[in-house]
């Protein structure tokens, strides 16, 4: 055996050790009595997708997409969506399910996913939950945000408001309240805008704000989270070469495509690149333009990434796992192993 095989079984030994010695510190009658799910996060780039292929393919897998923006059909280039060849060898779940002219936000992913899961376990396969978005995630784990109990009274008074004067302009009193919520739904979403409304008024406070303390993980399940991550400097490099894949492959004609519902769509029209390119088919289009889209595109993308480091560095229950430092074959070992542990 040569010294850098002797080097990785080490390297693989003390990692599966690990896994051990946490699983050790778990309740075996709590480890008997849950079912498991995987959950693969990680910054954009990373290459969470390929790693969950191997693993479904591996392990009688299906993929649940947590990825916000993957559910809308025509948003495929900008979204890195499994192609229709990945989805016939391995079942991928929430993508695709709505129109682009239609509203989703966490709240919806959270009932989806959690049933799409219970589906997966009753064929006695594996659920392998797999996204960048810390928010929806949490939720998934979690259970969304919750609200104050409706006041009759109050909701009535804002249905009646919203019927007399349009919900475009309650949108907007949202936008202005609640900027970050309001761009998970749509402005003709009328039951969502007078919730947010409602729970803002009986609460003050924003309904992107409702804390998450006290909340613990559902019991129910066996939650097996990993983040996988690369040195910021390879993460950028593959983050800029991603983009330019993106443009050679049409992006901007997939835009171009959608751009009338993507207007119409707050969420998806802020969602990363599809902003940017949406502001570029506003401009004269010129060599200059074009090339401040592909910069703003690709300096956005990477304020993402180091968005997602910050969120995952407060999710506890997320193992990190640097997929540049250990060997491919080692990190797939790994999360295989730890699932199959016990």
């Amino acid at each position: 055996m040569t010294g850098v095989a002797v080097e990785t079984e080490a390297v693989k030994q003390i990692v599966l050790n690990f896994a051990l010695e946490i699983q050790k510190q778990i309740p075996s009658s709590f480890q008997r009595n849950k079912k498991r799910i995987i959950v693969i996060s990680g910054p954009t780039c990373c290459g969470k997708s390929a790693l969950a292929m191997q693993l479904a393919k591996a392990m009688d897998g299906e993929i649940v997409s947590a990825d916000s923006m993957q559910v809308y059909r025509g948003m495929d280039i900008g979204t890195a969506k499994a192609t229709k060849e990945e989805r016939l060898l391995v079942p991928h779940h929430l993508i695709d399910i709505r129109d682009i002219t239609e509203s989703y936000n966490v709240v919806d992913f959270f009932y989806d996913a959690r049933q799409t899961c219970r589906q997966i376990l009753d064929r006695k396969n594996v659920p392998i939950v797999v996204g960048g978005s810390g928010f929806y995630l949490h939720s998934f784990l979690f259970g969304p945000p919750s609200g104050p109990p409706s006041v009759p009274e109050l909701r009535k008074d804002l249905e009646d408001e919203i019927e007399k004067i349009g919900p475009e302009i309650l949108y907007e009193r949202l936008v202005k309240l609640d900027p970050q919520y309001a761009k998970t739904i749509t402005k003709n979403d009328k039951q969502k805008i007078v919730r947010a409304l409602e729970i803002m008024t009986l609460t003050n406070k924003k309904v992107s704000k409702l804390s998450w303390k006290g909340r613990r993980k559902p019991q129910n399940y066996d939650f097996r989270c990993w983040f996988l991550h690369r040195p910021k400097d390879v993460l950028y490099d593959r983050i800029n070469k991603r983009c330019d894949h993106m443009l050679e492959a049409g992006f901007l004609d997939e835009v171009r495509k959608l751009e009338q519902g993507l207007r119409l769509n707050h969420s998806a029209s802020q969602a990363i690149g599809y902003r940017q390119a949406l502001d570029f088919l506003q401009t004269d289009q010129t060599e200059k333009d074009y090339k401040i889209f592909v910069d703003t595109f690709k300096q956005a993308t990477r304020n993402y990434a180091k968005r997602q480091f910050t969120w995952f560095k407060k999710e506890p229950i997320f193992q990190w796992m640097d997929v540049d430092l250990h060997d491919h074959e080692i990190v797939f070992d790994t999360i295989k192993n730890d699932y199959e542990l016990i």
